[in-house]
């Protein structure tokens, strides 16, 4: 009988062929998707409802089609080799996205004649919530992170100058039904800013990632003082909210009686606490320091609180916060709008986003600054990382 060896051979050399590619392509897959390393995209100040000037050789582009622009282009990070400046993952790709995190005024104030909160958050969700890509470790899709912005607050709440509706909470009653999950579950009539704040966390591999309501005021401070009881005093803890540390003077509460906002107090009643530096809020980077050294006072009593994220006054920097009276230290990253940016609304190249490496293990944060529109010309051209930052989240 006449044996045929070659299908034998054949199949031997496709297993050794096999064994090879299963043996040296999960290397390079781990290497890409960096395990153990946690990666967060990082956005805010959407702003549905408005324009922008200019836009990729458009004039008077509206905001659905500017986020989703960006959106597109965040699609693409897992696919960047990372810039070798040192920061955790250093040249190696992106790989796994484990988290996009978006710090609010997800809608325009509703002065008309913008649209309504409902109509933005809608486009919101196309956009952010159909439109992302990306997966994380695990292939699953990265989880959406919400904190509210201003904007959001004053459609709950109402507004000095006229809105169109008076007031829509739609963001807020979308944002606390996801983050928060309740039982029984918001509803425009029976959402209550007062008592339904958005605070809430998560431990992500040993790193306790705190997420509040505007600003860390003296009711926040009451939240995070229960849930920073619920984590050990050497555990990292990082802040995401949408003001800056500072606040701005005019998201509080009118201090005289009546105590309502109007057009020339200009104050929005947006925090538990009355403005104290004055009755009339100042510019946006006016005096807060009496307001600050209630914040400051908690930072000291919590040193694991290592880094703070914001968005509000909107332009990509990587600073240290320290306080009124120069007593405090606390790594801080602002993150930059893509309808509202300082610098980034005049000049559409210097539009950016942040994604953030996080190593557990060794307790470090690098924070990179994601150029997504340095050629307006050409919508398809790669992000180009700017500056970077890393710091330690180890508590001594």
């Amino acid at each position: 009988m006449k044996i045929h060896l070659w299908p034998y051979a054949k199949a031997s050399v496709l297993f050794l062929l096999g064994t090879f590619y299963i043996t040296t392509i999960p290397k390079a897959f781990c290497q890409a998707n960096q395990p153990g390393i946690v990666q967060l995209v990082f956005t805010s100040d959407a702003h549905y409802a408005i324009k922008r000037k200019n836009f990729q050789g458009d004039t008077s582009v509206d905001a659905h089609v500017v986020n989703a622009a960006m959106i597109k282009q965040i699609n693409t990070v897992p696919g960047l080799t990372l810039p070798a400046d040192g920061g955790v993952g250093s040249g190696k790709m992106v790989g796994a996205v484990d988290y996009l995190v978006q710090t609010g005024d997800i809608a325009n104030r509703m002065e008309i004649p913008y649209q309504s909160a409902a109509a933005s958050w809608a486009q919101f969700e196309t956009d952010y919530m159909r439109g992302v890509t990306l997966k994380d470790h695990n292939q699953k899709p990265a989880t959406l992170l919400l904190a509210p912005g201003n904007h959001d607050i004053s459609n709950a709440i109402g507004y000095a100058k006229p809105m169109q509706p008076k007031t829509d909470p739609t963001a807020m009653v979308k944002i606390y039904n996801l983050m928060l999950k309740p039982a029984q579950l918001k509803t425009n009539a029976s959402y209550n800013y007062q008592t339904d704040k958005i605070n809430y966390s998560r431990n992500i591999k040993g790193i306790h990632v705190v997420f509040i309501t505007l600003w860390p005021d003296s009711a926040e401070r009451v939240w995070m003082q229960k849930d920073l009881d619920t984590v050990g005093a050497k555990t990292p803890v990082i802040v995401f909210c949408h003001d800056q540390p500072t606040c701005e003077a005019k998201h509080f509460t009118n201090p005289a009686p009546p105590y309502n906002m109007t057009l020339q107090n200009k104050f929005e009643n947006l925090t538990a606490e009355h403005y104290k530096d004055g009755l009339t809020a100042s510019a946006d980077d006016g005096t807060t320091d009496i307001e600050q050294r209630g914040w400051v006072k908690f930072l000291m009593s919590h040193p694991n609180i290592k880094a703070y994220f914001h968005g509000n006054s909107n332009w990509n920097e990587f600073y240290v916060y320290k306080g009124p009276d120069n007593n405090i230290a606390l790594n801080t990253f602002r993150v930059d709008s893509p309808m509202k940016g300082k610098y980034s609304s005049k000049d559409e190249t210097k539009l950016s986003f942040q994604l953030i490496s996080l190593d557990p293990v060794a307790q470090l944060l690098t924070v990179r600054e994601c150029l997504w529109d340095t050629e307006p010309a050409n919508p398809l051209a790669k992000i180009v990382f700017g500056e970077s930052k890393t710091v330690s989240l180890r508590v001594d």
